[in-house]
């Protein structure tokens, strides 16, 4: 799938002030981390407040890392966010449990996602998602800041009929122009690249992302 506008994700929100400046310079959905290792983690009143920041058109993302069903459950029930997005070895079966459109991440250049074509293998079981997101490997499951090894993308399956590529880790508005002319994703996904600290977004920063991508998608169509 592929779009002449490329869409943006702000994640890891924590504050209803960053996600009303995030929804002013256009950003097409937020993301609540409900990862409870995550410096972004968010209580379910946290996550409730910052949900109703978003208007209508923007979309709520709930992140979760290997969690328990009840916990994506009492997410839904309490939150309803727009989209799920499994961040850790979730099968696919247990993506697809809840009855919600769900994006689905992969820890890029991780054992046994270390090669292009490993890679392109793994995101065909998970065929009936939404999207399929490219982070960088780290510990820390995302939010790290590092740079993605994007060769290893080479094999991932594009066109009309697989989802939506989704390209995150590290990026920033000095390095989102590159990846958006190499990759032509569906979307961008940013987190660290707009905070002053883990949690906490810097109103400039996301305006400059947003300003880059713009540049970019325009430079991409001229």
């Amino acid at each position: 799938m592929s779009s002449d506008r490329t869409r943006v994700k702000i994640c890891g929100l924590t504050r209803p002030a960053d996600a009303r400046a995030a929804v002013r310079a256009g950003a097409d959905a937020i993301g609540l981390v409900f990862y409870p290792a995550s410096r972004r983690c968010v209580t379910l009143a946290q996550a409730a407040e910052l949900r109703a920041q978003a208007p209508a058109f923007v979309s709520v993302v709930a992140l979760f890392v290997n969690p328990p069903a009840d916990d994506v459950r009492r997410v839904l029930d309490a939150v309803r966010p727009d989209l799920l997005q499994f961040h850790g070895d979730e099968s696919a079966d247990f993506c697809r449990q809840f009855g919600a459109r769900y994006l689905k991440a992969f820890r890029v250049g991780a054992p046994g996602l270390d090669t292009a074509a490993a890679l392109g293998a793994a995101c065909q079981a998970y065929d009936d998602a939404s999207g399929w997101l490219f982070d960088s490997y780290s510990p820390a499951y995302g939010g790290s800041g590092q740079r993605l090894d994007a060769d290893l993308l080479s094999q991932v399956p594009r066109g009309d009929d697989a989802p939506a590529l989704v390209l995150s880790g590290g990026l920033t508005a000095g390095t989102v122009g590159h990846d958006i002319a190499r990759w032509h994703p569906f979307a961008v996904d940013v987190s660290s690249g707009v905070e002053t600290a883990p949690g906490l977004k810097d109103v400039a920063r996301i305006e400059a992302f947003m300003r880059a991508v713009s540049a970019a998608d325009a430079a991409r169509m001229a």
